[in-house]
């Protein structure tokens, strides 16, 4: 009945899709974060339903009429020069056939990320972006939640299988990251049950954010909650919340539980902690040994971790977005990584900066300012776990142009400056026109 339902939701949609290339954004967005597919047992576990989806998507957005331009900001900028890069890196992979694949996977992913720059480019449009994101992932928090409650913490929260996210620690992260933009809907929605029931779906993905066991989680939790704290213009209610909740929901697990979470302190005596330790060493020696262009994807193996790994006989997967990268594309893959998340962040500064003290332009203060807070959980988990090439992430980025984009384009039909390329020009440049005219914030 699930595969049905799913594929029925799918070509159903397909049509639509044709005449609003928007609209497949949204579909493949939610087939690749929920893979709603993957919950059936039946024909529909197999087909590739995101690569459809992204296929019409792609049809449908050269066919149409709608304006086709990237913003080019030095986030986009950074992007597409890591886009580029990652190609090159893997003409001289050294595991050339898993690099091929998993080259194949991220690619497709990077073209709809530019897609979605493109076409995703104005509140609506982004508001109901964020509602697929929290609601492919909300799903797996309200339900791990419940999970825990049920089994009083006794088993892991795990993702749907055959996902970026099918771990524990990775649907951990991926929970953390969400988080925030369901703070973003609740406090944008001008319902109140709507609210509540955001309310209730962010308590349980805290607590199936527990329930999955990540020491890594436990900290990006702990860090983004302190920045969702921080950026909260309500921190009173929010601070009681916080104080009232994460006790309660430690006290439902299990002593099991604590006793993982205070091997923090004591990771030398740990074999897993110390596996990705010397996984790391191995990703800062194959750097040094290739430093510009790296191993190309996929060069943990058994056999090169006999040529650079500390101890050779000790073989784990990269456990970082950081040490993955580096050992992937070299140090000039990993700059242009990191030039990604700095030119993002600033870039939700700028629509922090311009939109404060608006009432029209609120939205945008609360999306960026929250956007930021999902990089926090990603940036500190991240360092514990492999997923630099998750969509997710990308998407945040993207959030975060696009939101720069349309407070400047706000901004300059409110100083009379109408140009209709405007977003070839950076968001930056278009607020400090906006300003010079007199009529920025």
């Amino acid at each position: 009945m699930r595969d049905y339902l799913v594929a029925l939701i799918v070509f159903g949609t397909l049509p639509f899709v044709l005449t609003r290339p928007h609209l497949g954004v949204l579909l493949w967005t939610w087939l690749g974060i929920m893979n709603p597919h993957r919950l059936g047992w039946g024909f529909a576990n197999d087909l590739p339903f995101a690569a459809i989806a992204g296929g019409v998507t792609l049809l449908s957005f050269m066919i149409s009429k709608e304006p086709k331009r990237i913003p080019w900001v030095p986030t986009t900028i950074f992007l597409v020069l890591f886009i580029l890069w990652m190609n090159v890196t893997t003409v001289f992979a050294l595991v050339p056939d898993p690099a091929m694949l998993q080259w194949a996977k991220v690619m497709k992913i990077q073209l709809m990320i530019l897609l979605t720059m493109m076409l995703m480019y104005d509140r609506a449009r982004l508001h109901h972006l964020a509602w697929v994101i929290v609601i492919s992932l909300g799903f797996y928090g309200v339900k791990g939640g419940i999970f825990t409650l049920l089994n009083g913490g006794q088993y892991m929260v795990l993702g749907p299988e055959g996902s970026f996210i099918s771990g524990n620690t990775e649907i951990s992260l991926a929970l953390t990251m969400v988080l925030p933009l369901m703070r973003y809907l609740q406090a944008t929605s001008e319902n109140k049950w709507i609210r509540r029931g955001l309310v209730a779906a962010m308590l349980l993905t805290a607590l199936a954010i527990i329930g999955s066991y990540s020491r890594g989680a436990f900290l990006a939790g702990g860090a983004m909650g302190l920045f969702l704290l921080l950026k909260s213009r309500k921190k009173g209610a929010l601070a009681a919340v916080l104080v009232l909740a994460v006790p309660l929901m430690l006290a439902t697990m299990p002593d099991k539980y604590l006793g993982k979470m205070s091997t923090i302190e004591t990771y030398e005596q740990d074999g897993s902690a110390m596996g990705r330790i010397n996984a790391w060493h191995f990703a800062v020696n194959l750097a040094n040994h290739r430093p510009v262009i790296g191993g190309g994807f996929d060069p943990f193996t058994p056999e090169l971790f006999r040529v650079y790994a500390p101890n050779p006989l000790d073989f784990h997967a990269a456990h970082s977005i950081y040490f993955s990268v580096l050992a992937d594309h070299g140090y000039v893959g990993l700059a242009l990584f990191l030039g990604i998340m700095f030119s993002a962040w600033r870039a939700g500064n700028r629509v922090i900066r311009q939109s404060k003290g608006r009432q029209d332009l609120l939205w945008a203060w609360e999306l960026a300012s929250m956007t930021q807070a999902s990089l926090v959980g990603f940036a500190v988990g991240g360092a514990f776990l492999g997923l630099a090439y998750f969509d997710v992430f990308y998407l945040l980025v993207a959030i975060l142009v696009l939101t720069e984009a349309a407070v400047g384009k706000i901004l300059l039909l409110e100083a009379g400056v109408r140009r209709p390329g405007w977003r070839r020009i950076g968001a930056a440049a278009l607020a400090g026109v906006a300003r010079r005219s007199g009529g920025g914030a």
